[in-house]
């Protein structure tokens, strides 16, 4: 009895101990914890891994563990669930375009063993399927991300593959974006656009965050890899505010999200290894509502975080 509780203590107490001297560091950042959501619209969240806001809506889409989509209210009440009986197996992301038309990209699986962008229509009905083809690396190509521009230009990242698919909505290749690093082209993980059309790319593999204008230029890269405060250790997502440029990137590694100006220029962090509302555990996804609200998939504690800033 006594080596259990030895075993225990062993374990938790590192735990609180990097839970207070972050919290201490943090307590003067200007953003607030403001919510928790956990509840979906028939059961608890699960792992979720993917967190979008319609900009025009406010809507929030969750994507969780248990290979569905959850939408709720701009208040945060769930409001629909699409799965498997929908036409959902395998969600990774997505995105809506202007008339409200859904799509989302679905890895294979064994009923479809083909990587997919599944399109819905503003009813949410199955209407199509496009396949990522006709370029070199399509076979090993893992779909995970994907954006749209106001042209219903189609962005869409994954893994096993060195840079961003451009599409148009009928799923023809357009371009390729792909950032370089050291004389190689860099895997990225993460692709989001702004109101005003800038693209921005994540590489967890690198730790930068590269820019395009939205006639897909590059204009600069920011970011620091490493584990300490002011790095990224593994970006895995950024959110922007459209209404001041800040931008938000989620690190799965160490559990925080660092907050930069439009032109990259490093401000503060805020987060931490922690179970409690307001800390994360190995979070996944973040995005930026109309109202400046920061909305973090806090994977490993099966919960959506929302932050917003201080007045």
């Amino acid at each position: 009895m006594f080596r259990i509780l030895v075993i225990i203590i062993s374990f938790v107490m590192p735990f609180l101990l990097v839970q207070r001297k972050v919290e201490a560091q943090l307590q003067d950042v200007p953003v607030i914890h403001a919510y928790s959501i956990v509840e979906g619209e028939e059961d608890r969240l699960f792992f979720p891994s993917f967190v979008w806001v319609d900009p025009i809506s406010s809507e929030v889409y969750v994507i969780d563990g248990k290979s569905r989509i959850i939408i709720y209210t701009s208040d945060f009440f769930p409001l629909f669930t699409l799965d498997k009986r929908d036409g959902i197996e395998s969600p990774q992301g997505l995105t809506l375009d202007a008339e409200g038309n859904l799509y989302v990209v679905q890895s294979a699986t064994k009923d479809n063993p083909r990587h997919r962008i599944s399109v819905f229509n503003a009813c949410l009905k199955w209407v199509r399927d496009i396949y990522l083809k006709g370029f070199e690396g399509s076979g090993s190509f893992k779909p995970y991300r994907l954006a749209m521009d106001k042209a219903g230009n189609i962005y869409v990242a994954g893994s096993y593959f060195p840079g961003v698919l451009v599409l148009n909505n009928q799923g023809r290749l357009l371009e390729i974006i792909s950032p370089e690093e050291e004389g190689r082209k860099v895997e990225l993980n993460d692709v989001t656009l702004d109101k005003a059309g800038r693209i921005y790319l994540v590489s967890a593999e690198m730790g930068h965050i590269y820019v395009y204008d939205k006639n897909r230029k590059f204009l600069f890269k920011f970011g620091r890899k490493g584990g300490s405060t002011g790095k990224l250790s593994r970006p895995m997502a950024v959110g922007v505010d459209n209404r001041n440029g800040t931008i938000y990137v989620v690190d799965y590694m160490r559990h925080t999200v660092s907050v930069y100006d439009k032109a990259g220029n490093y401000l503060f962090e805020f987060g931490g290894l922690g179970l409690s509302a307001g800390w994360f555990q190995y979070p996944r996804d973040i995005s930026v509502d109309p109202k400046g609200r920061i909305l973090i998939a806090d994977t490993f504690n099966n919960r959506v975080e929302v932050y917003q800033p201080k007045e």
